[in-house]
């Protein structure tokens, strides 16, 4: 027998080890294969929406990051569930997931509409950046964590990936000269709080999901409706009932999507692809910041220039008239809602440090657009 020092022996032992590390890796590859979850997330835009392609890029990137070994499945509305059943869908296991607003779930709780769209900033003036700050730096994460858990106690875990707002006022078939002339038109606006606002005003709200906006304009059940931005809009066909568009709203003038898991399913997964949803939710966030500028950009440019759309500023008189109602509805239900009362508090006394400053801040990009080439 050969000594194992024997250089001859030595290469023929490394050889060896060589190729059964080979096999065993190719042995193991079909089981390695196989170990992938997928996860199908009701959402509740159509495949139309641009927020449907961000959660697909969404699913892309997950899927790249966990080397194929977490997938998940966009489907759009309506396709399991309609879209004010998706919470509770993922809560019952249904479906894996669901993508929606907060705000939707404003009849289980009015809290609600704080985290997703706090109508005119909560009544304190943030915007969609500073409420995105809200959550991340001023404790509104673990509040909204708190809401799913302890407020609607849902078997769901909720990351919140798209900041889409602000929202327009809407459009309307015919131009509005004041808060007066809107109260006579029947208007589709977000559900929960946000109606009771607008109904605080004066106007006529009712509430419905983004698919059937258009079918009920064009049958003469709505005068005027919201729904997401120029780009969304357009794509669902709002300009081929409405030909006048107010870009400023107040009842959103920050929305953000979330993201819905189910709980269970969340548990079970690795630590690695926990954090890989996290980071992917995050990387969405900022995806959707620059897709929303540019895409309604080009949006509103083509309404404006192949569809005749007449795009209107907001009547100066709806703007403390809303802001008047927003605080009235919401000092009402944080009499009697403790969780809606907590989560206010928490953005109030965060928007009393951060609106002045931030306030001044974007007045100077307000001064450059007025006074650049491009303003109009």
């Amino acid at each position: 027998m050969k000594s194992l020092n024997d250089p001859t022996r030595r290469r023929a032992l490394r050889a060896a080890a060589a190729l059964g590390a080979t096999g065993g890796a190719l042995a193991a590859a079909p089981a390695l294969a196989q170990n992938v979850t997928r996860l199908k997330i009701q959402t509740a835009v159509p495949s139309s929406s641009i927020y449907f392609d961000l959660m697909k890029r969404f699913a892309d990137r997950v899927d790249k990051m966990s080397a194929g070994r977490l997938k998940f499945e966009m489907l759009p509305d309506g396709a399991v569930v309609a879209a004010f059943e998706i919470v509770d869908a993922v809560d019952k296991g249904v479906v894996d997931g669901g993508y929606a607003w907060t705000h939707y779930w404003s009849g289980k709780n009015t809290a609600a509409g704080l985290y997703s769209n706090p109508a005119a900033g909560g009544g304190t003036g943030m915007d969609q950046l500073s409420h995105v700050a809200w959550l991340f730096q001023g404790g509104g994460y673990a509040l909204y964590k708190k809401f799913y858990s302890d407020a609607l106690k849902l078997n769901v875990e909720p990351f919140m990936v798209q900041p889409m707002g602000p929202d327009p006022l809407g459009w309307f078939k015919n131009p509005i000269r004041n808060l007066e002339d809107m109260k006579k038109l029947k208007y589709r606006s977000p559900p929960g709080l946000v109606g009771e606002i607008f109904k605080e005003m004066g106007v006529n709200a009712v509430a419905m999901p983004g698919g059937e906006i258009v079918p009920a304009a064009q049958r003469g059940v709505l005068d005027a409706a919201e729904w997401i931005g120029p780009a969304d809009d357009m794509a669902l066909g709002f300009h081929n009932v409405f030909k006048h568009y107010y870009l400023q709203g107040l009842h959103q003038s920050t929305d953000v999507g979330e993201l819905l898991l189910n709980k269970t399913s969340w548990g079970k997964l690795p630590a690695e692809h926990k954090a890989i949803v996290e980071d992917a939710a995050m990387a969405t966030m900022t995806e959707t910041y620059t897709y929303n500028v540019f895409r309604n950009a080009q949006a509103l440019h083509k309404l404006q220039t192949e569809h005749k759309v007449q795009v209107h500023d907001t009547p100066a008189d709806i703007f403390p008239a809303f802001i008047k109602a927003t605080n009235t509805i919401y000092d009402r239900e944080a009499a009697k809602n403790p969780f809606f009362k907590e989560a206010l508090d928490s953005q109030r006394a965060f928007a009393k440090l951060v609106v002045p400053y931030w306030n001044k801040i974007n007045g100077l990009y307000f001064n450059l657009g007025q006074n650049s080439p491009n303003a109009k």
